[in-house]
């Protein structure tokens, strides 16, 4: 099936809006993208059209939005593009919405610190050794030790 997948880059314009309906849990918000360019009459960024599009995430990622996310911070949005015409009160309107697949804060503003979504009780996962990734003293470019070896080998695509 084609989708027309988007990448979306901008600011939290609404307070996301969260409920829990037959299907699951259901999240949306929207999203203010702005176009920004070098204007050289001014020597400065001017900023250009502001286009709005209505986020859609459901299911764990309902939640998460909801928890994580309010007004004004910057955000990238990785979806499904929708775009609908409607007719309301003898007026034609459109509207573009991303159902989302992926949505995170945009580190190059700032920082954000990640917390695991609680799950269901779950054994857990077996603990590894960290792997030796460093380069052996006499500069070999062979590994340090064995488990490198095997963690190093190349992928081989078919």
């Amino acid at each position: 099936m084609n989708e027309t997948m988007v990448c979306a880059v901008g600011r939290v314009a609404t307070q996301p809006v969260y409920r829990e309906v037959a299907s699951g849990p259901s999240a949306r918000f929207r999203l203010a993208v702005t176009a920004r360019y070098w204007d050289r009459e001014k020597n400065t960024w001017t900023d250009g059209h502001t286009n709005f599009f209505t986020v859609w995430a459901n299911r764990q990622l309902a939640t998460n939005t909801a928890a994580s996310l309010t007004v004004g911070e910057p955000v990238i949005v990785q979806g499904r593009l929708k775009v609908r015409t409607d007719v309301r009160e003898g007026q034609s309107w459109t509207s573009a919405d991303i159902d989302a697949v992926s949505i995170g804060h945009d580190l190059a503003w700032g920082t954000s610190a990640f917390r695991r979504a609680g799950k269901a009780e779950t054994a857990p996962a077996p603990t590894q050794p960290e792997p030796n990734w460093e380069t052996p003293p006499d500069g070999s470019a062979e590994p340090a030790d064995q488990e490198t070896q095997q963690h190093s080998k190349p992928a081989v695509l078919t």
